[in-house]
């Protein structure tokens, strides 16, 4: 998979691996994936990046959380990339794919200090001394925390929304590829954290429906989440 990416497609230049420190050094020439194997075999996840820390992907299992989450697969890029028609058709296309190749229900794909103002709170202790950084939602089985830039899901929230998301303007849906819908507020990643924006997307939480999102106002969960029952069981 990593290698069609890199062979095919030509995300970044990959030119340094390992852990959070991408300490190690690919073989210069074409690329190989045969150091990531070995690394996969021995930690069980991978960091790949180009040369400067402006793009790298991260494939991370989750060997240790509940069904059905199984992990997550990352990709960044710097989002001046946005700005080009072409680049935004190709993402399209190649997030798609890996949601085929993964089986994923859901892909998402923003600003990432959007994700970290909804993804995550700071809570003081219960015993009065600091504070823990928790996450709102635990993974798509206990529904979505809020929309970003590009939300595409798959069956279980095809399901879940149903015909409200019929009611979403063509300008802001569409039907993609093997039942997939992609649900995007607004047309570019950096209009996200605007007013603009904001106003956009809770527009169409209104539409899809308060229930299946966070309510970051009361830190109340999600009331309506996907049936998630039917997706494929990971060993």
């Amino acid at each position: 998979m990593v290698q069609r990416f890199f062979s095919e497609h030509r995300w970044f230049q990959p030119v340094r691996f390992g852990g959070g420190g991408l300490s190690e050094r690919l073989a210069p020439g074409p690329f190989d994936p045969e150091a990531l194997v070995a690394r996969y075999d021995e930690f069980k996840s991978f960091m790949l990046g180009a040369k400067t820390d402006r793009d790298f992907l991260h494939f991370h299992p989750a060997r240790h959380d509940r069904y059905p989450f199984t992990g997550k697969f990352t990709w960044m890029t710097s989002v001046a990339e946005a700005k080009k028609p072409g680049w935004r058709e190709a993402h399209l296309r190649q997030v798609v794919e890996i949601m085929h190749l993964l089986g994923s229900p859901l892909v998402q794909a923003g600003l990432d200090a959007d994700f970290n103002r909804k993804t995550q709170r700071i809570v003081p202790n219960e015993d009065g001394f600091g504070s823990t950084l928790i996450f709102n939602v635990r993974d798509y089985s206990e529904g979505l925390d809020g929309l970003y830039w590009r939300n595409i899901f798959g069956a279980p929230f095809v399901k879940l929304f149903g015909a409200r998301l019929d009611a979403i303007s063509p300008e802001q849906r569409q039907a993609l590829d093997g039942g997939l819908v992609l649900v995007q507020p607004y047309e570019l990643p950096s209009q996200a954290m605007t007013p603009d924006g904001d106003a956009a997307e809770a527009r169409l939480i209104a539409t899809l429906g308060p229930a299946s999102f966070y309510d970051h106002q009361t830190n109340a969960m999600p009331l309506r989440v996907p049936d998630v029952s039917s997706l494929p069981r990971v060993s």
